[in-house]
This record gives C-alpha cells, structure tokens and sequence, in this order.
C-alpha cells in the first residue's frame, strides 16, 4: 500500500477545536495544510487531481474547488454493473448518478478530459468479499479490464449555494469531515445490493434549516432536500457524537440536525453484496471534476 502523505494534521487538530475564535484557529490550521500540500480552496480542480496523482493530498475534499461538482465513486466488476446500475435507478436519492464509464477504461471524459480514476481521488477503499480490506492512494497495480466506474452525486457540491445564501456549515468552520451516520432507513434492493441510507449530518439553526431545504432541493443530481431534520432516534442513531463515517459535528443548543441522503449508502450495499472484489473512495475523499455546481441546479 502506498505510504500515506503526512497532511492529515488538520483533522487531529479539528477534533480538538471547541467553538468561537477556536473555529478561526480549525480554519487557519486546515488552510496551512493545504497550502503546504500546494492547494487551495481557489484551485481548480485539475490542480486538485495533479495533486492528488502526485500524493501530496489524501484527506477530505470538503472545502476544495468550492464551486466545482463532487462525485462518490464506486468501482465493481463488470459481472456486477448492472445491478449496481439498477441499484442507483432505485434509490436516485442516495444514488444520483453523474457518470458511468466503460469496462476497463479508468478515463470520465463527461466530468473532465483528464480524469484517471485509478490516480485522481486522494484515498481509495478496497473492499474484498464484502470486507474493507485496506485503503490506497493509488489503485493502479488493482485496475483490470472487467472494471467498470460509477460516479454518484457528493452533497460537498450543494454547500457552495448553502454558504452563498449565508448559511455557516460547521464542518467547515472547524476543517473536519461531514459526519455520515447508517440509518434504519432502508433502500431498495437490486439483485444483490442491499442495505440501509446513509446520512450526512448538518447543525443548523430552526430558520437556516428551513432555507437549506429550499436551497438544496434545487440539486436532485447531488441529493437534493434533507430526508430527515430534528430527532436522530427516529431514524435509527442513537448518538450524534459518534458517526459512523467522517468526523463528529457538534450541535450546539437551540439548533436541529439536519440530515440528507449520502452517497456513501453504496458502502453498506457493497458489504451485504459481498462482492469478491470492489473499489470506492474513502468517505470525504471524493472526485472533483471539472463541472460547475449550478450546472446541476435543476432551477
């Protein structure tokens, strides 16, 4: 396995960041990372992949290429594509899919004329018999002809227009990862993919929160509206404070949790189907492509 770049420092010093001016100090700290990885919330996004070919980047993508579309990535054999295919036409919410490649081929000329997806995201999960079997940040030695790509809407794309319309996200304040929780919400089965929603999860005030359903339902093709706002019980999680993917968030008194689809559902799918062999990013660690946010606005 590749040896990890060593600029994951501003997730340990985003988990130790309380509130107010210590937010700034998240912030900062997570700006000097990138600027020491040769990247930026300004940089476009083929900056961002040559960085990430290259190693120099193997964190979350939140916060990069602000105004550029974000993909999930699942890779699975051709044997399997098809099912996995219907899959996402079943469950468009978690699933919205934005590209599909061919069979062996690692190049998605629709998202950019450059994209190797064997090289282009910052972490890789590897996944052997429905287990995580290791992460990478380079899946060359892996690719084999039969190997087909599925790209799928990430709601980092909808938090540009959130932040535009003076919505604060608090995982970006502090530099962390969203937090990501396994739901009792079940998804509809295709062939042998299977399993429960994943949810991201925002801190929002009672006003922001009602705009942010406004504001995301504009994006069908990144998750569009929340599923669920207020009582986390009553979607099967039991504690804000421990996710099941990314970072924990804090929600801080008089603000709702605010949870949308997450395209990190097909990560439960993959482990019931338990495919002999199969490739997708690490969460927060998404494709960033060349599109532009508002060309996915639906209105």
């Amino acid at each position: 396995m590749p040896t990890d770049p060593p600029h994951s420092a501003s997730a340990n010093r985003a988990g130790q960041a309380g509130h107010g001016g210590k937010d700034d100090r998240a912030d900062h700290a997570d700006r000097a990372d990138h600027a020491a990885a040769g990247i930026s919330a300004a940089s476009h996004p083929a900056e961002l992949r040559a960085a990430f070919r290259a190693a120099r980047w193997s964190s979350h993508t939140g916060g990069l290429a602000e105004r550029h579309v974000q993909g999930n990535v699942v890779i699975v054999p051709r044997e399997a594509a098809q099912h996995f295919l219907l899959y996402c036409q079943r469950n468009p919410k978690p699933c919205p899919l934005l590209a599909v490649g061919d069979a062996g081929d690692p190049r998605l000329p629709s998202l950019a004329p450059d994209i190797d997806i064997r090289t282009d995201l910052p972490r890789y999960r590897v996944w052997r018999d429905g287990q995580l079997a290791g992460e990478r940040t380079d899946i060359t030695p892996l690719w084999r002809d039969d190997l087909v790509t599925f790209v799928i809407g990430c709601s980092f794309s909808f938090e540009q227009a959130l932040m535009d319309d003076g919505i604060r996200l608090r995982h970006v304040q502090l530099g962390r990862n969203v937090a990501m929780f396994r739901t009792n919400i079940a998804t509809t089965p295709a062939g042998p993919f299977a399993g429960p929603l994943v949810v991201t999860m925002r801190p929002l005030a009672p006003a922001a929160a009602i705009r942010a359903v406004q504001v995301t339902s504009r994006f069908p093709a990144v998750h569009g509206a929340p599923v669920h706002i207020g009582e986390p019980a009553q979607i099967g999680i039991a504690d804000l404070a421990q996710p099941d993917y990314g970072d924990a968030v804090p929600v801080l008194p008089g603000e709702l949790p605010v949870f949308w689809a997450c395209g990190v559902t097909p990560q439960a799918a993959l482990a019931q189907a338990r495919l002999p062999f199969a490739i997708t990013h690490a969460p927060g660690a998404m494709l960033v492509t060349d599109l532009f946010n508002q060309q996915l606005a639906s209105f």
